[in-house]
Order: structure tokens, then C-alpha cells, then sequence
């Protein structure tokens, strides 16, 4: 077993020797500290570690000049790629080939500034990008631009002498007033819809809408779609039978792909136990057969004991076996449910005392079969292989008759969803391209368009091509009445003027003047009319299929104006000193002169 399969039991012997080494350079150390050539040739071979801090104060308004740089050289870079004439950004790639790509926050993301207070800067809006893309999975460009406006325009108003705590203030309320009309102007989205808001997203490309559109239609609003690298130049859609849960790995370092964060695995074997995970010797037999067989292993269980889970991690580490595990899915009952769902998809048998399986007695005929798991930090995806249809079907019969006879909604929510689960399957798009760079950036933009499909689902739609926006700002002045304070109305009058910043910028990337573009949409009484910029138009946008989701809107609003406030209430910024670079070469580490003997 030992030359096969490593327990954690070995971890502790292998530290020992460590301790040994570093109690031996302790005594050699005391015993030649007398000495001052050796200890001089110590000396100089450590470095000093500077731990100093550096202050920029805010007395001049160079601390909040050098911020805003910061923001403005972030917003600007990543406002290239905004609107249905937005270019692409070349990224340079330490390893492999360079990435174009037309995504805000994976633009945002590689800006590092020389200067640390600009650089302090760039990370502050950068923030709003990342935060909108985990909650909508798009509009992270317009997050980011919108955030530069309100800094922009905060800036000027605190820099003559207004109070930041009631402007900041007045910039949450007149918000938080936008999000409610904001949910007012949404409209439920219509399936003939799906393709344009996806399209839009990915900047009028409706070979991609389509394919969203149809991917929805074959697995319903509440499938799952998943997006893979094609192996032609083709994109194309396939559904395959499949179930997602909101349950992740137990542990990062099952990860195979870091770039993702997520752990995949093809013709995968799955074992799952309605108990606690105790004992590693309870899964030894399991571990043996999957290393002899040379299968991926899932683990689904109620839980795994610290021993267990760290043996399958280092032995993950070490290559000797592919492995993840995780918790079940669920809480109490509806957790063996659960199991049963899983065991009845992939043809595996749920391991439980009450029917008289023990796991340490059982081999790998208990184990069931997925055709690939996609495991992530929060949600893992089992798609089946095809062999468990009929049973499949047996089992959302016997869910249907549940429903029947349960009384409460909540009861029948839960049992609805299990459903899905098991009968919507699994919509896969696979995205091609001619070369790997292509296939990166239309990677990205295709997914973009996905989540804004998602997210126009849940929340519902409303006019696209940054004209909702402006339109919210014509009611800032109605809630300005609300507003108490004369500080507070100016940081109202803030946000009414950031708020036609995307606009302007959108009209700026398709070659025209966007002051000139945002008065004429500003001058028209029609909510719907705006200015088509893919075609040069001034059109009833929700006609022509401009259409953002209502909560992209949302959280690009709700984001940049978190940062704005934040930024807005600095006066100071504390930065580390670079160190200084050494001009003596660094010594020969295996040179042991220095030590005296």
C-alpha cells in the first residue's frame, strides 16, 4: 500500500529532519557570533528588510490628484472596449501567446501602475469591475466608467471647498432612489428577446444571440449552459444530460485549472456516501481500484474529516490520483434526496448503513459514471453519460407525484427544482476559433453574453446602449426635492451629471461627438428612443433590439458609486517604500565559509 498510495501519517516524519537543521544553525550561529569577519560575511549575505511606510498627505490635492491619474488611466484603458464599436485591448503574455481580448474586467485586471498612489487608484475602480462581473457577469466596462465620472465630478466639487461626508451621502441616496425606478422601468424579458440581449452584450454579434437563445430554449430559463473550447473553427451547441449544484470543492487544491479556479474531469467515477468520511483506511480499497484503473475519482459525501481530506490532497498533489471530493448537496433529509438524484443520473449506489453497505467494505461496483464534473469554489456541474435515461425518467415521475401530494409552496419549490435538475440537462456551447489568441477573446466575449442572458432572466430587461441611464438622470432632479441638505443635492447633481458619461463614451468609440449625441436623446420625450451607435441611428432602441439587463444596470449603478464614496472620503494614502536594489551581487547560498569552521 505504502509504495502506492501516501497517508498523511508520513507528513509528520518528513518535518522532523527540518527541525533538526535549523536547531544545528542556531548553535553554529551562537558559536562564531564572536567572531567579526564571519559575522560581517552573515551580514552582508541577508539583506535588511525596509518596513518603512511613505505618507501622502492631501494638503496641496496632490494625494487626490495622483489617485484620480490612477483611475483615469484604468477607465480610459478599459473604455476602449465599450459599445458595439468598442476595439479590443492586446494584453502581453509572460508565457504563451499574447491575449486580445474586449472584456472590462480582464482589462482591468492586468493594470499594474509604476507610481503606488496611481496604482492605489487604478485598484480602487477596478474593485467596481470585479464585484459587477461576480454579481451580473457583465457591464463591467460601464462600471468602470461610470465610476470615473463620479470621481471626476466629485473631485472638482471637494476640491472647492465642499463638505465630502454630505456629498458622499447625498451620492447613496440619490442611488438607492435610481435602483427603485430603476426596477420601475423593467420589463420582463420575452424568449423573442433572449438573442438580442445576448447579441448586445457581445457587440451585435447575433450568431452568438442565436446560439444563446437556442441553447435557453432546449434546457429552459433555469438550465444550465456551459461553454467549452471548440476543436474546429465552428462554434456549436450540444445538450448532454447533466445536473448543477450550489456545492464546491472541500478544498483549493483540487483545482486543475488555476487560471479557472475550477477542477474538471472527463470520464469521471463517482462515489457517494450518506455519512461522515471518518478514516482514510475507510476509502483505501476506492483509492487503490481508482489508481489501478486510471480514473478520475469524485467523492460525494455528508462530510470528510480533516485525516481523510488531507490524504486526498497530498496524494492529489502528488499526481498519484486524480481526485475532488465534496460535500452533498442539501441540508438534513432533503440531502439523501439529493444523493439519490445524483446516484440515479450517473448509475452509482449511495453507500448508507440503514441498507446495509459499510465503505470500507465495498469496491468499485458502488461507483457511478459522469461523462465529465465541473467542480468550482461554489457550484459543481455532473454531466451524465448517456446510460441513465430511463432511470432518470422513473425518478422525475416519483419527484412529479411528490409534488402532487405536498402541501406547502415551499416544499413544491424544492421538489420543482430537483427536477430541473435532473430532466433540463445541460446546454454546452462550444466556441471555435482559428487560432488560440481568437479563441480567447471570443471565449470571454461569449461568455459575457451568457451571463447578461442570466441575469436579464432574473431581473428583467430595460433599453441598452447606455440611454437607461440617461434617462435616470432626468429624474435626479425629483429626488433632489427630497433631499434635505444643500451638500447632499450637490452630490444628487454628481450623479446626474456622471450618469451620461457611458453614453457619451459609447458614441465617442463609433466615431461621433457624444455631447451632441447625448442632447438629442436627452431632448426626445420617448423613453425608448436612442441612438443605435452600430448603425448611426436615432431609433426606438427596444425595437431595433438594443436591450440591457435590468441587473447589470443595476450593479454597475450600485458599484460605482460604493467606490466613488469611498474615493471622495480619502484625504491621505499610506504606501510602502520600494526598497532599494543592492548593488553587491548576492553570495553563493551553498557557500558555507561564513560559518567558522
Amino acid at each position: 500500500m505504502a509504495s502506492t498510495f501516501s497517508a498523511t501519517s508520513s507528513m509528520g516524519s518528513s518535518l522532523a529532519p527540518a527541525s533538526n537543521r535549523l536547531s544545528s544553525f542556531v548553535s553554529i550561529s551562537s558559536s562564531s557570533f564572536g567572531k567579526s569577519q564571519t559575522f560581517a560575511q552573515r551580514k552582508a549575505r541577508f539583506p535588511k528588510i525596509y518596513a518603512a511606510k511613505q505618507l501622502h498627505f492631501n494638503k496641496d490635492g496632490t494625494a487626490i490628484k495622483k489617485l484620480q491619474a490612477g483611475v483615469n488611466k484604468l477607465a480610459d484603458l478599459v473604455g476602449v472596449t465599450l459599445g458595439p464599436k468598442g476595439r479590443n485591448v492586446v494584453l502581453e503574455s509572460k508565457y504563451g501567446s499574447p491575449r486580445i481580448v474586449n472584456d472590462g474586467v480582464t482589462v482591468a485586471r492586468e493594470v499594474e501602475l509604476e507610481d503606488p498612489v496611481e496604482n492605489i487608484g487604478a485598484k480602487l475602480v477596478r474593485q467596481a469591475a470585479s464585484k459587477t462581473n461576480d454579481l451580473a457577469g457583465d457591464g463591467t466596462t460601464t462600471s468602470v466608467v461610470l465610476a470615473q465620472g463620479l470621481i471626476a465630478e466629485g473631485v472638482k466639487v471637494v476640491a472647492a471647498g465642499a463638505n465630502p461626508v454630505l456629498i458622499t451621502r447625498g451620492i447613496e441616496k440619490t442611488t438607492k432612489a435610481l435602483v427603485a425606478e430603476l426596477k420601475k422601468m423593467s420589463k420582463e424579458v420575452e424568449d423573442s428577446e433572449l438573442a438580442d440581449v445576448a447579441a448586445v452584450s457581445a457587440g451585435n454579434n447575433y450568431e452568438v444571440g442565436n446560439m444563446i437563445a437556442e441553447a435557453m430554449a432546449k434546457v429552459g430559463r433555469k438550465g444550465v449552459v456551459t461553454l467549452e473550447e471548440g476543436k474546429s473553427a465552428e462554434n456549436s451547441l450540444y445538450v448532454v444530460e447533466g445536473m448543477q449544484f450550489d456545492r464546491g470543492y472541500m478544498s483549493p487544491y483540487f483545482v486543475t485549472d488555476s487560471e479557472k479556479m475550477s477542477a474538471e474531469y472527463e470520464n469521471c467515477k463517482l462515489l457517494l456516501v450518506d455519512a461522515k468520511i471518518r478514516n482514510a483506511r475507510d476509502i483505501i480499497n476506492i483509492l487503490e481500484d481508482a489508481i489501478k484503473g486510471g480514473y478520475p475519482l469524485l467523492i460525494i459525501a455528508e462530510d470528510i474529516e480533516q485525516e481523510p481530506l488531507a490524504t486526498l490532497v497530498v496524494n492529489k498533489l502528488r499526481g498519484t490520483i486524480k481526485v475532488a471530493a465534496l460535500k452533498a448537496p442539501g441540508f438534513g433529509e432533503r440531502k439523501s434526496q439529493y444523493l439519490d438524484d445524483i446516484a440515479a443520473l450517473t448509475g452509482a449506489t449511495v453507500i448508507r448503513e440503514e441498507v446495509g453497505l459499510q465503505l470500507e467494505k465495498v469496491g468499485s461496483e458502488v461507483l457511478g459514471n459522469a461523462a465529465k464534473v465541473v467542480l468550482t469554489k461554489d457550484t459543481t456541474t455532473i454531466v451524465g453519460d448517456g446510460t441513465t435515461e430511463e432511470v432518470v425518467k422513473k425518478r422525475v415521475e416519483q419527484i412529479k407525484n411528490l409534488i402532487e401530494a405536498a402541501e406547502q409552496d415551499y416544499e413544491k419549490e424544492k421538489l420543482n427544482e430537483r427536477i430541473a435538475k435532473l430532466s433540463g440537462g445541460v446546454a454546452v456551447i462550444q466556441v471555435g476559433a482559428q487560432t488560440e489568441t481568437e479563441l480567447k477573446e471570443k471565449k470571454l466575449t461569449v461568455e459575457d453574453a451568457l451571463n447578461a442572458t442570466k441575469a436579464a432572466v432574473e431581473e428583467g430587461i430595460v433599453v441598452g446602449g447606455g440611454c437607461t441611464l440617461l434617462r435616470l438622470a432626468s429624474i435626479v432632479d425629483a429626488i433632489k426635492q427630497t433631499l434635505s441638505n444643500d451638500e447632499e443635492k450637490v452630490g444628487a447633481d454628481i450623479v446626474k451629471k456622471a450618469l451620461s458619461y457611458p453614453l457619451k463614451l459609447i458614441a465617442k468609440n463609433a466615431g461621433v461627438n457624444g455631447s451632441v449625441v447625448s442632447e438629442k436623446v436627452f431632448s426626445s420625450d420617448n423613453p425608448k428612443h436612442g441612438y443605435n451607435a452600430a448603425t448611426g441611428k436615432y431609433e426606438d432602441l427596444m425595437a431595433a433590439g438594443i436591450i440591457d439587463p435590468t441587473k447589470v444596470v443595476r450593479c454597475c449603478l450600485e458599484h460605482a458609486s460604493s467606490v466613488a464614496k469611498t474615493f471622495l472620503m480619502s484625504d491621505c494614502v499610506v504606501v510602502e517604500i520600494k526598497e532599494p536594489e543592492s548593488a553587491a551581487p548576492a553570495g553563493n547560498p551553498m557557500d558555507n565559509s561564513g560559518y567558522g569552521f
